[in-house]
């Protein structure tokens, strides 16, 4: 049985939408010869991810002369978006505060980068007495 395809970007397939997010438009050659910098990707290989993105509908394929080139579809934002929402739902019950809770508990994280969260907590519940939620 075939595995259904993830609604969120894989490892491999998030390293080539960073090269079109960086370039905004290439071709097959150029995202290869990107991503080849960090691990060593055959033409063949970054020609197959790139119709999977297609075909998930995050990148569109324009025809320039003989060639393609790539151009995304989904910004940066939205497929963090997509992945947090993916991970909260499928490992946290879909509860964003057992994410925080568990993220606050269980990592490093410095006291300046508490402050900068407790400042966004306190906006959120601004802005939520704001719009009566």
């Amino acid at each position: 049985m075939a595995r259904r395809p993830s609604s969120t970007l894989t490892e491999a397939e998030n390293r080539i939408m960073e090269v079109l997010w960086q370039l905004g438009e290439a071709s097959v050659r150029e995202v290869m010869d990107a991503i080849s910098q960090d691990k060593e990707q055959a033409y063949t290989t970054v020609q197959t991810f790139l119709g999977i993105l297609k075909d998930k509908g995050f990148v569109e394929q324009i025809k320039n002369g003989r060639a393609f080139s790539y151009r995304p579809l989904l910004s940066r934002a939205e497929a963090r978006n997509q992945a947090l929402k993916h991970l909260v739902g499928s490992v946290f019950g879909g509860s964003t505060s057992a994410l925080a809770q568990h993220l606050l508990k269980d990592s490093d994280i410095e006291a300046d980068e508490l402050s900068i969260l407790e400042a966004a907590i306190d906006a959120a519940i601004d802005k939520r007495g704001e719009t009566g939620d």
